[in-house]
C-alpha cells in the first residue's frame, strides 16, 4: 500500500511517502515567522501550514518517485497539538482523500513519536518502554503494541522541551533556545551551578520549579556574568533536567521490568540525554533504541509509520473525524 502522511500539529509541515512499511521519501517545511516573538504564535503557524503543505506533498512525492494518483492510503495527524495547524493538515487529507477514493486515518501524534522508533533498524520489541520528550509533552510510556500504549508518567505542568526554551531564554538565547543549550553546554561544567530536582510522587515530573530557579539565578547574577558563564551555566540546566528524566525512567524501568527502552521526541535530539541514557543503560543493563535525529524532531515520516500500523490494524477515519487538542482526548 502507498500510503502519504501529513504533520502539522505544531510549527512544521510534514510529507511522507511510504512503500507498506518502508518510508520512501519526506519534505519538511519550517517555520521561521515565530522567531521574532519569541515563540510559536498559533495563528501566523496555521497561516504558514496553508500556504506550505500543497508543495511539500508535491516535493515529498517528486523525491519518492510517485504521482499523487498512485497514493492509496492518506494518513495525518489528528492530534494533539495547536487547534488550526490540525485542522489545516487534517482538511488537506479529507479533501485529498474523498478526491482520490482512498481510506485515511488521523495519528494520535504523541503514539507516533514512540513509533518513530520503527522507522529503521534496530526496531524494540513489545512491549518497551519509551520516554518521549518534546516541547509540550515529556511521557513515560509502555508500548505493548503499535496502537496499544499506557503512559504510566508525565509532566504536571511544564515540558522538559519547554523547560529547556524557556531557560534559554532567560539567559539570553534566542528561539528556539533548547538546541543552543546543548550547544553551549558541550564546552560547560555540568556542576559548575546547582539546580533543584522536583521531587513529585509516582513516576510523574515537574520542570516548573527549575524554571523558577533559573529566573532567579540570572536576574541575582546579571546578564555580564550570565555571558561570561554562558557554557557552564547550560551545562548545569541541561545536566538538571536529564538527570530529572533518567531518574524517573529508571524507576520506570525497575517498577515495570522492562529492558528494552526507547527514547523519542524533539528532545531526543539532545547530545546530553543521549549520551545519559548510554550511559545509564550499560549500567542496568538495557537495550536502547533512539530514532535518527531526523524522526525526532516532528516529522511526517513517524506519522507514516503509525498509519501503516493502524491501516494493517484495520482502523480507518471517517470524515466526520475531529481533531483534538490534549492528550486527554487521544486515541490510547
Amino acid at each position: 500500500m502507498l500510503l502519504l502522511a501529513l504533520e502539522t500539529s505544531c510549527d512544521d509541515t510534514g510529507a511522507a511517502v511510504f512503500d507498506g512499511p518502508r518510508l520512501l521519501a519526506q519534505a519538511t517545511a519550517s517555520q521561521t515567522v515565530h522567531e521574532d516573538w519569541g515563540g510559536v504564535v498559533p495563528e501566523l503557524a496555521s497561516r504558514a501550514h496553508q500556504q506550505a503543505i500543497l508543495p511539500t506533498v508535491q516535493r515529498a512525492l517528486r523525491l519518492a518517485g510517485k504521482a499523487l494518483t498512485d497514493i492509496e492510503a492518506i494518513a495525518y495527524t489528528q492530534g494533539p497539538g495547536l487547534l488550526g495547524a490540525l485542522l489545516v493538515g487534517q482538511s488537506f487529507a479529507k479533501g485529498l482523500a474523498l478526491g482520490l477514493g482512498v481510506p485515511l486515518v488521523g495519528i494520535d501524534h504523541m503514539k507516533a513519536h514512540v513509533l518513530a522508533n520503527f522507522i529503521d533498524e534496530p526496531q524494540p520489541p513489545f512491549p518497551f518502554l519509551c520516554l518521549t520528550v518534546s516541547g509540550g509533552h515529556t511521557q513515560l510510556v509502555v508500548a505493548r503494541g503499535p496502537e496499544a500504549m499506557e503512559v504510566i508518567g508525565q509532566t504536571r505542568d511544564d515540558a522538559a522541551g519547554e523547560a529547556f526554551d524557556k531557560c534559554a531564554k532567560m539567559l539570553g538565547l534566542p528561539y528556539p533556545g533548547g538546541p543552543l543549550i546543548d550547544k553551549h553546554a558541550a564546552a560547560g561544567n555540568p556542576e559548575a551551578f546547582a539546580f533543584p530536582i522536583a521531587e513529585m510522587p509516582g513516576l510523574d515530573y515537574s520542570f516548573s520549579g527549575l524554571k523558577t530557579a533559573v529566573r532567579n539565578f540570572a536576574e541575582r547574577q546579571g546578564p555580564a556574568f550570565i555571558q561570561q558563564h554562558l557554557a557552564d551555566v547550560c551545562a548545569s540546566v541541561q545536566a538538571t533536567i536529564v538527570k530529572t528524566l533518567l531518574q524517573k525512567l529508571a524507576r520506570a524501568a525497575a517498577e515495570t521490568g522492562l529492558r528494552h527502552i526507547a527514547l523519542a521526541g524533539g528532545v531526543a535530539a539532545n547530545k546530553g540525554l543521549r549520551i545519559g541514557l548510554k550511559t545509564l543503560a550499560v549500567q542496568k543493563g538495557w537495550q536502547v533504541y533512539i530514532p535518527e535525529l531526523a524522526y525526532c524532531t516532528d516529522n511526517a515520516a513517524m506519522i507514516g509509520m503509525a498509519g501503516y500500523f493502524a491501516l494493517q490494524g484495520g482502523r480507518r477515519g471517517t470524515l466526520a473525524d475531529k481533531p483534538f487538542v490534549s492528550g486527554e482526548e487521544a486515541l490510547v
